[in-house]
């Protein structure tokens, strides 16, 4: 059958790791894809090209499988990311609006795709057959071998006839009781993120960190610089999904240093909250505004409570604080992850000057450190 043939490749190939977003033209390929070793299901595609550069930043070899609109929501993390960063990203996409396509809107997109990836130079296999499904096998490899995304677009003409029978996944009593007792005060903030970075950093002992674009990752650079530090220099949301995979990867501790505007952007903690790494904090430095950009406000400065935003998600260890000794408290004193501690900030930014390491030095100081070999 070829669904079992495209699982027979990827475990031929060494994938450890799928990352899912279903489509309904493989219901079948994704039914057995969970039966798979370690299988994550996401909620945005975007987020599934920050899971796998920190999955490949922690050793796994993952691949990713969705529908080809997804690749609308992925592009520029494969840019700013995973070309960027010279990081593998096989993706096995469910070619829509090309062949006998019943949903109009699946059409105006997707019968650009291939020109789209010519457009961004990202290589791309073409399966348009059962014969064809070898190819799998090369897409896999070029992406691990040269250390960038290759796209298989497969038509679903391909899983036509197939006799591969699963049963309807069988789920679990939904019943439960959820009881939530919250009342917290926002105090006015008496720091600036800077001042929140330093705090961490004077506490830091051998956690692997990632930091969020623009300006947080200046201010952790001109406060501690460490090889077990990640540098974002692009990629936009992806801060919390490159720490989460880092930690499936790896037993050491994992920290995110996240922004409230990064964070109301992905949808990775409810995801987060169903693997449960337990080695994953997520510090949310929360400014109430877009400080990178001009420190224009977010809807946390007098909307959504970033640490009620994380429980809605599912995340039960979590913290607020708003002073350095705060923060440091409950960095020392975090427990088991994931963790989410809630840092309420005043806008501004440093005076920090830019990260003087290019993409694949940060990348290598990182993946050679003590903490990752």
């Amino acid at each position: 059958m070829p669904e079992e043939r495209v699982l027979n490749i990827l475990s031929e190939e060494g994938i450890d790791t799928a990352v899912i977003l279903p489509c309904d033209r493989t219901k079948t390929l994704c039914s057995l894809l969970e039966t798979y070793s370690q299988t994550i299901t996401v909620m945005r595609e975007e987020d599934a090209v920050g899971l796998c550069a920190g999955l490949c930043l922690a050793g796994k070899k993952p691949v990713v499988h969705i529908q080809s609109s997804g690749l609308g929501n992925m592009f520029n993390a494969m840019m700013s990311l995973t070309v960027l960063y010279h990081l593998p990203l096989p993706i096995l996409a469910s070619w829509r609006g090309v062949y006998e396509e019943k949903i109009q809107a699946q059409v105006p997109f997707n019968q650009h795709i291939p020109d789209l990836l010519n457009v961004l130079d990202i290589p791309y296999t073409i399966i348009s057959d059962i014969s064809e499904l070898e190819q799998i096998r090369d897409v896999v490899r070029d992406a691990y071998t040269h250390s960038r995304p290759h796209v298989a677009l497969i038509i679903p003409k391909v899983w036509e006839g197939s006799r591969c029978s699963i049963k309807s996944a069988e789920f679990p009593a939904r019943q439960r009781d959820v009881a939530l007792s919250y009342n917290r005060r926002l105090p006015e903030p008496v720091m600036k993120r800077a001042d929140a970075i330093g705090a961490i950093a004077g506490v830091l002992d051998d956690e692997l960190v990632v930091s969020n674009i623009g300006v947080p990752g200046k201010e952790l650079y001109a406060a501690s610089d460490r090889d077990e530090n990640f540098y974002m220099l692009g990629s936009y949301t992806q801060a919390s999904p490159i720490g989460f995979g880092i930690s499936l990867g790896t037993k050491h501790d994992v920290v995110v240093l996240d922004g409230d505007g990064s964070l109301l952007g992905t949808a990775i903690l409810p995801v987060i909250t169903a693997e449960k790494p337990e080695n994953l904090t997520i510090i949310c430095l929360d400014n109430g505004a877009f400080g990178s950009t001009g420190n224009q406000m977010t809807h946390a400065w007098g909307g959504v409570d970033m640490e009620l935003y994380a429980i809605a998600a599912g995340i039960t260890n979590t913290h607020k604080v708003h002073t350095a000794e705060e923060l440091k408290h409950a960095f020392q004193n975090r427990g088991k992850g994931p963790c989410f501690i809630h840092v309420l900030l005043k806008p501004g930014n440093s005076d920090a000057k830019n990260i003087p390491l290019s993409p694949i030095e940060i990348k290598e100081r990182f993946t050679g450190s003590a903490r990752m070999v």
